[in-house]
């Protein structure tokens, strides 16, 4: 994409990509078809690269599996156990113990060379501690490919890789890729509301589910868009939240006197609060999540097929572990 700043429509009447201008009475950017909230990157200096990866690295330890928020100064340790262990299912987990030490070690290195700065003593780029920062922030980038969503449903490499992003890149460079990786996420969140709404239309006793899904959508894009500093968060928050719970409180109408289709609801609902589950998910995360997505749809083709989630082979599905409550 183009550096991002002001553009004007092209010749055609179409946005061009990085365009910013208000749009329903928010500053927005225009990125692959999606207005997004637009917020002006901070400036491009030592303490705020540090709060930026402070920020990130609570996000990539809250979204990821347990056990992983290993201390840097353990990192030592980390690697004997990774590198003695021969079992590939241990050996994965110790990688992602591994992958949070170094996280935590370059934090700690940069944190270090930040106060340095701010005590008035210059660290280059090529000063051994921002070589060891770096080197801490590519092998964790590495090793992140091991590391699962807290789901276990897949790795979320994309996620891992920001920090290193953050530190490696000019501000106004990194909330460029993000905004990208926003449009990004919106297209899946339209992909399976837009499937969740093709299954349940068909579905007798859902009709009330549909405009629920509908505000579930806008909100989850919301959310996304919104950051936390902004004062905005305190009516974008609850909204999320409500419509997440709107969802879990639904109950299809008519189910009295047909006990003949009571499986066929009880399934209705299984898949509905999955959907909800990877709405949150990604919207929690921020970036697209192609095999839980996928797994999702495959499991809406079950019940479209079938009347059922149940099948003679066992397709993945959503748990329904969520640590936003």
């Amino acid at each position: 994409m183009k550096s991002i700043r002001a553009k004007i429509s092209n010749q055609d009447g179409q946005v061009e990509n990085g365009t910013i201008r208000e749009h329903q009475g928010k500053i927005c950017i225009f990125i692959d078809g999606y207005w997004i909230r637009y917020y002006a990157p901070p400036p491009n200096t030592m303490a705020e690269k540090r709060e930026l990866i402070y920020s990130l690295r609570r996000r990539v330890f809250h979204h990821t599996e347990e056990g992983i928020n290993s201390p840097g100064w353990r990192m030592e340790i980390a690697r004997k156990y990774y590198e003695a262990e021969t079992d590939p299912a241990r050996k994965r987990v110790k990688a992602a113990m591994l992958a949070g030490s170094l996280f935590n070690r370059a934090t700690d290195i940069f944190t270090s060379v930040v106060d340095l700065e701010e005590k008035g003593i210059h660290v280059d780029e090529t000063n051994q501690l921002m070589r060891q920062c770096e080197a801490c922030f590519m092998e964790a980038l590495e090793l992140g490919k091991d590391v699962k969503h807290y789901s276990g449903e897949e790795g979320v490499d994309e996620l891992w890789g920001e920090p290193f992003k953050a530190f490696s890149m000019p501000s106004d460079k990194f909330f460029e890729s993000r905004y990208i990786k926003l449009a990004q996420t919106f297209a899946a969140i339209d992909e399976v509301i837009d499937r969740m709404v093709s299954v349940f239309g068909g579905v007798e006793g859902f009709e009330n589910v549909l405009p629920l899904l509908e505000e579930l959508r806008e909100v989850s894009k919301t959310e996304i868009e919104t950051m936390r500093r902004d004062e905005a968060i305190y009516e974008v928050w609850p909204r999320y939240v409500a419509a997440k719970e709107q969802i879990m409180d639904f109950k299809p109408c008519g189910l009295s006197g047909r006990e003949d289709r009571l499986r066929y609801w009880e399934d209705g609902l299984r898949l509905l609060h999955m959907g909800k589950d990877v709405i949150s998910y990604l919207s929690g995360v921020r970036v697209p999540m192609p095999v839980t997505t996928a797994n999702y749809m495959a499991n809406c083709d079950l019940y479209e097929q079938n009347g059922s989630l149940d099948s003679e082979f066992s397709i993945p599905q959503t748990c329904f572990v969520d640590p936003e409550g």
